[in-house]
């Protein structure tokens, strides 16, 4: 594993305590960041292999995204403009029944490209095929969440289950620990209580974290307090499943209680905005939950309902969904929203010990953002810029657990031409 030196970068930390570093220096050993503070302090026996200049640039820590399925790049403007249940039942789900594992390899590798070229170095996944998911986030050099998608309703529910235990106890702290994995139970109206409760105790047993939509709809709402007298988040807690660490994906529809268990129960949110307004599923109150105490981080959800895996613009989204729904302009300001996509999102993940801020002995997942360009100038407020100008093509240099990922918006691990072939294969095969 190489030494990497960068000199004369911007460094924001994205910890408090150090705000933003101007001219400074980061030495990165073992994956792990050794050392970042001004230039001039930087100590002078550290040998690297590799040296970069990070004049005009940012280095920040690299984008967390909180919530997707990579795979479904394949199935990006196939199914677009249509309700939810409409867009799972009558295309997306169809559609998924003929993907083979190759599909789905390529499928995330592609994925893997699209988030390493905009920032993103970590990201939770909730699919199906996962050894294949895990093998392109292993190749692409990327760090993952990764989960089975469960459907308890569905004929092979039980064997998705065992696969789900099977793939945890093969993958979990794989790929020199960059892809962890946990449960991946697609929600309360896909998994009913005595599934969830076979879940738990999995969950129990590989001492792992759940990852669940819940709350999506006005729909999934009304169908939840129907059945079980409950909001879905009540529903849920009331099963006793916020005893495990859980990424609640979306969380949309809820009230005043619901926002306190989610609090009281330290659930990590993954709001999915934009994802959420192309699906009109509706908008999350955020600045509600982060009054409350609530962790929320960003997701993009998949690319067949967003339709990109850009966490700048997730970032834009959500803060801008945030103003004009609460009618004030002073709500998610732009730090807030830059750290729902760094250390918050990692909190989210269970991995704010390892990345989302930098500072010595965090693993070194970091990204340059070139802000030598005209829509980067002046620079009155880097943390407004990055949040409210910049653009995923700003991105020039990704470092992930101490590996050069890409550099001059190359990316170094992946054949990006091979993969589009691939994916233009499979995708001419899934629609004929």
């Amino acid at each position: 594993m190489s030494n990497i030196i960068i000199r004369n970068a911007d460094i924001v930390t994205m910890d408090k305590e150090s705000g933003i570093i101007s001219k400074g220096e980061i030495h990165i050993s073992d994956g792990t960041i050794q050392w970042l503070g001004q230039g001039s302090l930087a100590p002078e026996d550290f040998s690297a292999d590799i040296e970069i200049d990070g004049s005009d640039m940012v280095a920040m820590p690299g984008f967390i995204n909180c919530h997707t399925h990579a795979a479904m790049t394949l199935l990006r403007g196939y199914a677009d403009d249509l309700e939810l249940m409409e867009w799972l039942n009558e295309k997306i789900w169809p559609l998924e029944a003929k993907l083979t594992g190759e599909d789905i390899y390529y499928g995330s590798l592609l994925a893997c490209i699209e988030m390493i070229k905009s920032g993103t170095t970590t990201f939770a996944d909730m699919y199906f095929f996962m050894d294949q998911v895990a093998k392109a986030t292993g190749e692409s050099g990327m760090r993952a969440v990764l989960s089975r998608g469960l459907i308890g309703i569905a004929p092979h529910g039980m064997q998705a289950l065992e696969e789900n235990k099977e793939f945890i106890k093969q993958y979990h702290l794989s790929s020199a620990g960059r892809i962890t994995a946990m449960f991946g139970a697609h929600a309360p109206y896909t998994c009913p209580p005595e599934y969830l409760e076979k879940v738990m105790e999995a969950a129990d047993e590989l001492k792992v974290g759940i990852h669940i939509h819940l709350a999506e709809t006005l729909t999934e709402h009304r169908d939840i307090l129907k059945q079980y007298g409950k909001t879905p988040i009540q529903h849920v807690d009331s099963l006793g499943l916020f005893n495990y660490h859980t990424i609640g994906a979306h969380c949309v529809h809820v009230d005043d209680t619901d926002i306190k268990i989610l609090a009281d129960k330290n659930v990590g949110v993954a709001h999915n905005p934009e994802s959420n307004m192309k699906l009109a599923s509706g908008i999350a109150p955020v600045n509600k939950m982060i009054q409350a105490g609530v962790t929320v981080g960003l997701g993009t959800d998949g690319a067949s309902s967003n339709n990109n895996l850009d966490m700048l613009e997730e970032m834009r989204s959500a803060t801008l969904l945030q103003k004009v729904s609460t009618m004030d302009p002073t709500v998610l300001p732009a730090y807030d929203a830059l750290e729902m996509a760094t250390a918050k999102g990692a909190k989210v993940l269970g991995l704010e010990e390892q990345v989302g801020r930098l500072k010595p002995g965090m693993r070194a997942d970091l990204i340059l953002v070139d802000f030598n360009k005209p829509h980067l100038y002046p620079r009155h407020d880097v943390y407004a810029h990055l949040v409210y100008a910049a653009q995923s093509s700003d991105v020039d240099t990704v470092i992930i657990d101490g590996q050069l990922v890409m550099q001059n918006r190359k990316v170094l691990t992946v054949d990006e031409e091979e993969v589009l072939r691939k994916v233009k294969e499979c995708t001419e095969r899934l629609i004929s």
